[in-house]
């Protein structure tokens, strides 16, 4: 992936030279667009990915049930969408979420908005699907704080549910289960894609970028950002080490955290993370897994400067934002759901 990304970027490096005192020099529309469609895909419309993962419609309205239920919780007062929430990019804009009893994760939220492009899950990619991820932050003492066993009991309290999972889940003979519970959750999270952005537009033939951003686009390939940025989410596809040419400093780069090592415990893996992907970025700050940058542009500089040796200037800066911000597609609309109640069985919150 690489070698070819690099290779379709040195098609268009010519176009650009030194930037000029004031200008930078626009990339002709035509090449631009032939050269991104052999690093980047449209994101489908939710229609086909959902036919693709082959989930059903009773799987994904009970996913969406429990995306919002808080009983899911210990205290019965976080869900999925008070870290991943949908009406703010899929993240919740803040440095690192608050979980259970007000304390403070280790990472910065990455959003849940096309999570299922992803090559893996988490910063460090420990979960292998969205399945396995839902698991984790209703197990992890400063999320949710419960356990599987919590889980099924409130479930199979509540009559309601017990009915939307058999429907969910009809071969199953016990289906109100922790893992169905995850199943349920994963299959929502598939339809909370965004497509139909300008930048998809462009790639369908469409002149929906200006000459700025363009111009933003093509620095994107030719500076290398593809190298770790490319595919249908921009991103998100490998793992790479955070400051491959110069590490950030620590309140960046913490140095407590190694990334991936904790994951497969090899030295190489130390300050590597996953990729983050780049659709909706202009939604989601804060920025980076320690969730301490702020602002877009800044964002950009560090990249460029720690993971590429380029110290880019103000204007190559902009031009790179003002692409970025063209990754925005169209937000999913969902309806909040109005949960069943609980019964005299379902158990009570804790803190």
């Amino acid at each position: 992936m690489r070698l070819r990304t690099l290779a379709a970027a040195c098609a268009i490096s010519a176009v650009f030279g030194p930037a000029a005192a004031n200008t930078l020099p626009v990339p002709p529309a035509a090449e631009l667009r032939e050269t991104s469609r052999n690093l980047f895909k449209p994101i489908p419309p939710v229609e086909v990915t959902v036919k693709e993962k082959g989930v059903s419609a009773e799987q994904i309205e009970l996913g969406k049930w429990l995306f919002f239920e808080p009983r899911l919780s210990r205290s019965h007062v976080i869900t999925c969408n008070t870290c991943h929430s949908v009406g703010t990019g899929g993240a919740d804009n803040v440095p690192t979420s608050i979980g259970h009893g007000w304390q403070k994760g280790p990472r910065n939220s990455p959003t849940v908005l096309n999570a299922v492009f992803n090559i893996a899950q988490f910063w460090d990619g420990r979960a292998a699907d969205l399945k396995e991820q839902a698991m984790g932050p209703v197990q992890a003492s400063v999320e949710m704080n419960s356990t599987p066993d919590a889980v099924e009991e409130t479930l199979k309290s509540i009559p309601e549910y017990v009915d939307a999972f058999n429907k969910a889940f009809p071969n199953d003979k016990d289906a109100v289960s922790f893992e169905n519970m995850a199943r349920a959750i994963e299959a929502f999270e598939i339809t909370l894609t965004t497509p139909n952005s300008r930048f998809d537009q462009f790639l369908e033939g469409k002149d929906s970028l200006n000459d700025h951003e363009l111009t933003g686009l093509g620095l994107f390939i030719n500076k290398g950002c593809v190298a770790c940025h490319a595919g249908v989410n921009v991103g998100g596809q490998s793992y790479f080490p955070f400051g491959v040419i110069k590490r950030p400093g620590g309140d960046i780069l913490p140095e407590g955290d190694k990334g991936r090592f904790a994951v497969t415990n090899t030295a190489a893996d130390e300050y590597v993370f996953r990729a983050g992907p780049l659709r909706n970025i202009a939604l989601t700050a804060p920025y980076f897994h320690s969730g301490e940058v702020w602002d877009l542009e800044e964002a950009v500089a560090i990249m460029g400067s720690s993971q590429l040796g380029h110290e880019l200037n103000d204007q190559e800066v902009k031009a790179i934002t003002a692409f970025l911000h063209t990754l925005t597609g169209e937000q999913p609309k969902v309806e909040y759901p109005t949960l069943p109640r609980s019964t005299s069985k379902t158990p009570r919150p804790q803190q």
